[in-house]
């Protein structure tokens, strides 16, 4: 089973929604959801929100946090997460943000890295991330470790994520 077949049949199972507010994936995410019959039980919809503006004003990212963070930081991914959630009235929002390159990156945050972040009513994990390989390749990473950070959230609904989990706390093999 695809990863974004088991997503989807967790999220039915449970009769959860999802909504994702997608930057350097530009909207692969949501693409990948939909790509399953059926998932307009849970997917509500997405934003492409590749600029900081958008961030801002439909996702609500606080511009506090862009001046002090930047558009790639695990504090933007969380508030993407959880904005997008908010704003689209869902059970559980998804929030990537990162540098896919071939351009862009720099020493402080190279081309590669990406912050995913999945939130729910038991809080946010976030997950640090550097991929490796071509545009389109660091965007299917993307993809892939976002599928299966909403997989493992929403397996482990019982537990509280009030502080941001990161890689080694995931388990997530790259």
């Amino acid at each position: 089973m695809k990863i974004e077949e088991q997503a989807g049949k967790l999220l039915k199972e449970q009769g959860r929604t999802i909504a994702c507010a997608e930057s350097c994936t530009g909207g692969l995410l949501t693409s990948r959801l939909t790509d399953i019959a059926g998932s307009s039980d849970y997917v509500m919809g997405s934003v492409v929100s590749y600029t900081n503006y958008i961030k801002e004003k439909l996702v609500g990212v606080q511009h506090e946090t862009l001046v002090a963070h930047g558009a790639v930081s695990a504090e933007t991914a969380r508030e993407m997460a959880e904005g997008i959630r908010r704003s689209i009235e869902t059970d559980v929002g998804v929030g990537i943000t990162g540098i896919a390159g071939p351009g862009g990156g720099t020493a402080a945050k190279p081309v590669g890295l990406v912050f995913i972040a999945v939130s729910g009513p038991g809080g946010t994990i976030v997950k640090e991330n550097h991929f490796h390989g071509s545009r389109t390749e660091i965007k299917r990473q993307s993809t892939e470790t976002a599928l299966k950070m909403l997989c493992f959230f929403l397996t482990k609904q019982h537990r509280s994520f009030s502080e941001p989990l990161y890689a080694d706390d995931l388990q997530i093999k790259e």
